[in-house]
């Protein structure tokens, strides 16, 4: 079963996405800030990440900068999701090594289907 990491702080997102991923057929964890995605994704090597940028802790910037400087951890798939949508912010995080960004709000059909590219 593929797994993946979802980092969000903000709990309704959070919930409402496990939920899809897990009717998905994903095996999902969660963490609601950066520095316990980070801790997380030592302990449960997930295949994919799924991280907001603006969080406690650290933001998404930062845990994307820590898991593509880690060899361990550089191949990981990332997909940013975020309110932010300017172009600006999309190439910001595709330039940091990220494989995909999903603007929220988002579809069902945009995240599965940014997830299903990101592993083919």
């Amino acid at each position: 079963m593929t797994s993946i990491l979802l980092i969000e702080d903000d709990t309704d997102i959070n919930e409402t996405t496990e939920e899809l991923l897990e009717i998905a057929g994903f095996e999902v964890f969660t963490a609601n800030n950066g520095q316990l995605g980070l801790e997380l994704v030592h302990t449960k090597s997930p295949d994919v990440i799924l991280c907001d940028i603006w969080m406690p802790e650290k933001s998404g910037y930062e845990v994307l900068d820590h898991l593509k400087s880690n060899p361990k951890t550089s191949g990981i798939p990332f997909i940013f999701f975020s309110a932010r949508t300017e172009p600006r912010d999309i190439r910001k995080g595709l330039a940091m090594g990220a494989e995909g960004y999903i603007s929220k709000p988002f579809t069902e059909e945009e995240l599965l289907g940014t997830i299903k590219r990101v592993l083919a």
